[in-house]
């Protein structure tokens, strides 16, 4: 007999595949609503202001409930984990959370994705802890740039004194995530390549998105991914290289020169849907399966009202194989369902 702290496999080492053919393997779980920057994108100040109400403690899942949550979804297939918020590192004791992901069997690897600024103080417990890898939003590295996406806020010293504290800690690697803007931070996109290249930091450049409802998204603003490419190559050329693993999401390409690796992740212009593997779970326990979802499943009430494995799994289960999610293609052939629809917002489940 097992012990009792190991979770059998379910028949079946694939797991559920949904509509569309695609496996649950990775979970991206928000620890943390609250956030310390209000990068407009994703948090505007002037909706997110003093007296925006967010969760309260009592509404957050507990660390034994995501930890309990985590074992069912590796019985369903995921293999990865990757905690976001908000700002994860807000969420006190975190490291204690790391080190018990850590243990479930079956885990091959967990990430972290944070905006930076507390980053120094805690890589070290972090590595301690069992974390391995982490990314860090960063959409500049000139500072009234990095100020106006932050939400009026500065810290980009701390963010960069951050990245150094993961290098040493060993959490590596380290990416980057830039969120491009036109006339925004577009016009500074080269300047951070020089700042990290040969550092073996990996910078990651986002398309903007429509996350949400807030972010005042439009498509004039996106900067397309080829055209990002192309400026690059002008300066440095690349040399494209394969995907690490079916469904990830950055297109990657190597310096010519020796001096690291760019990715690009085009939702926008070319969308990845059909690859997608990710279940997204809130910090107060709503399970989604597109970033772009407009309605999600709730697990708190049932975690705290007895439910027995079997019986979150079977939801579980039964979310994953009705889902048929396709928003990023969707959006490139406007649909009503698409376009008119309520969006969950991107603080409220991470990236």
């Amino acid at each position: 007999m097992a012990p009792p702290d190991v979770i059998v496999p379910l028949p079946g080492s694939q797991g559920p595949r949904d509509r569309r053919g695609r496996p649950l393997r990775d979970l991206r779980i928000s620890v943390m609503d609250r956030c310390n920057f209000r990068c407009p994108y994703c948090m505007p100040r002037e909706t997110f202001h003093d007296r925006y109400r967010f969760l309260g403690s009592h509404e957050r899942l507990s660390f034994d409930e995501i930890v309990r949550l985590a074992r069912l979804f590796v019985r369903l297939g995921v293999r990865k984990l990757r905690l976001t918020g908000g700002e994860p590192l807000l969420r006190p004791n975190l490291t204690d959370l790391i080190g018990d992901l850590t243990a479930i069997e079956g885990v091959e690897d967990i990430a972290l994705t944070t905006n930076g600024v507390l980053l120094a103080k805690y890589a070290f417990e972090l590595r301690a802890a069992g974390l391995r890898r982490i990314t860090v939003s960063l959409d500049s590295t000139d500072p009234e740039t990095f100020r106006r996406m932050s939400g009026g806020f500065g810290g980009l010293e701390d963010v960069l004194s951050g990245i150094e504290h993961a290098r040493h800690a060993g959490l590596e690697p380290i990416k980057i995530n830039t969120v491009v803007q036109r006339g925004v931070n577009d016009h500074r996109v080269l300047d951070l390549l020089e700042r990290f290249r040969g550092s073996g930091v990996i910078v990651r450049f986002i398309e903007y998105m429509d996350v949400g409802n807030r972010n005042d998204w439009r498509p004039q603003l996106v900067v397309p991914s080829a055209e990002l490419l192309a400026r690059i190559g002008e300066r440095w050329p690349l040399e494209p290289l394969g995907r690490d693993y079916r469904g990830e999401v950055a297109e990657r390409y190597a310096f010519a020169d020796g001096g690291g690796e760019v990715g690009f992740i085009s939702s926008v212009t070319q969308p990845f849907c059909g690859d997608c593997s990710r279940a997204r779970l809130s910090s107060d326990g709503v399970l989604y399966t597109c970033l772009f979802a407009t309605r999600g499943t709730s697990l708190r009430d049932a975690l705290r009202s007895g439910a027995s494995d079997d019986q979150l799994l079977e939801v579980l289960h039964r979310v994953w194989v009705d889902r048929a999610d396709n928003y990023s293609e969707q959006r490139r052939e406007p649909r009503e369902s698409a376009a008119g629809a309520r969006k969950v917002e991107m603080f409220y489940i991470g990236g």
